[in-house]
C-alpha cells in the first residue's frame, strides 16, 4: 500500500487512540490534531488545534480527513456539538484537497428495537445520543453538495476498550477485582448479543478505507462499521477473565441488537474469526 497522507481528527480521544495504537508500523502517513500538546505515542505529526475555534494550522494537501472527534453522552454534554466537528471535518477536507472525508456516526442512530439493521434501515433513535448523530447526519448530507470530496458517514457499533462492557466494567473488574459484573438475562436464556469489534480490526478497517478514499473508488454515503454476525456479552466477559454473573433483564432491556454490514464486506475482508470473543478480547488487551 502506498503511503496515504491522513488528517486525524479527535486523535485524543477513545476511537483516536485505538486508532494510532493500531496504526504503528503502517502504511498511513497521519497528521494527528490535539487539541492540546501530548505524551501519547503517534506515528506521524501532531496539529495542535482545536477544530471549533481559529483557523486550522497549514498542513498543505492531504489525502482523506478522518473526523473521529466527537461528544459522548455525559452529564453535561453538549451533544449537538457533534454536528459542528462533523462540519469542521468537511471545512478541512476543503481546505486541504482531500479526496475523501469520514465522519463518525454511531450505531445509535437506529434506536434499541432488537433486530438486524441495514444502512437503509429508517433512523429512529431513542436517546439524546442518538438523536444528535441524527442530526449530524443530516448537516453532512445538506452540506456534502458543496463539497468536491466524497463523505461517508460511520455508523461504528461497539469497539472493545471503547465500549461500556470491556472498557469501563470489565477493566474496573479486573483493577479492583470487586463484585462479578451482572449480565441481563432474557426468556430465552440467553443474554444480550451485539455487533462488535476488535480495535486492530477497526484500525485495519479504517486504514483500508482510506486507502480507497485516497484512490478516488466511490464509497457509499453511509457505512455500517462492525464485525459481521453478533458476540454474546457473556462470551466477551468470559474471554476476558472476568467474574460475572445473570440477573433478570429489566422490561425495555434489548437482547440483540445487529448491524448488517453487507456493504463494508463488498469493500474490506473480514477474518473469518472477527466476531469471535476471543479474537476480540485479545486485540483489546494487546492495546492495554
Amino acid at each position: 500500500m502506498d503511503a496515504v497522507r491522513v488528517l486525524v481528527l479527535g486523535a485524543s480521544g477513545r476511537l483516536g487512540r485505538i486508532i494510532a495504537r493500531g496504526w504503528q508500523g503502517s502504511a498511513m502517513d497521519a497528521i494527528w490534531q490535539l487539541r492540546a500538546p501530548s505524551a501519547q505515542t503517534l506515528a506521524g505529526t501532531q496539529m495542535v488545534w482545536d477544530t471549533l475555534v481559529g483557523q486550522m494550522p497549514e498542513v498543505g494537501t492531504v489525502d482523506v480527513v478522518l473526523g473521529l472527534a466527537g461528544v459522548v453522552p455525559g452529564a453535561y454534554a453538549n451533544l449537538s456539538l457533534n454536528t459542528d466537528l462533523a462540519l469542521a471535518a468537511l471545512n478541512a477536507a476543503a481546505t486541504t484537497g482531500a479526496k475523501h472525508v469520514f465522519v463518525t456516526s454511531s450505531a445509535a442512530i437506529y434506536g434499541s428495537k432488537p433486530g438486524r439493521y441495514a444502512e437503509a434501515a429508517t433512523p429512529q433513535p431513542d436517546t439524546p445520543y442518538g438523536h444528535a448523530k441524527q442530526a449530524m447526519e443530516a448537516a453532512v448530507a445538506g452540506a456534502r453538495a458543496a463539497l468536491p470530496a466524497g463523505v461517508t458517514c460511520l455508523r461504528i457499533g461497539n469497539v472493545a476498550g471503547a465500549d461500556a462492557l470491556l472498557g469501563t466494567s470489565a477493566r474496573r473488574w479486573r483493577r479492583e477485582r470487586g463484585a462479578p459484573i451482572g449480565l441481563d438475562r432474557f426468556a430465552d436464556g440467553q443474554g444480550p448479543r451485539r455487533s462488535y469489534i476488535g480495535p486492530g480490526d477497526l484500525a485495519d478497517i479504517m486504514a483500508h478505507l482510506c486507502a480507497l478514499g485516497a484512490n478516488g473508488t466511490p464509497l457509499p454515503a453511509v457505512l455500517n462499521v462492525a464485525a459481521p454476525g453478533q458476540v454474546a456479552m457473556k462470551d466477551l466477559v468470559a474471554a476476558a477473565g472476568v467474574d460475572w454473573s445473570w440477573r433478570p433483564a429489566p422490561r425495555g432491556a434489548v437482547p440483540e441488537l445487529v448491524l448488517d454490514v453487507e456493504q463494508l464486506s463488498r469493500l474490506y475482508r473480514f477474518a473469518p474469526d472477527a466476531s469471535d470473543a476471543t479474537r476480540i478480547v485479545a486485540q483489546w488487551d494487546a492495546m492495554l
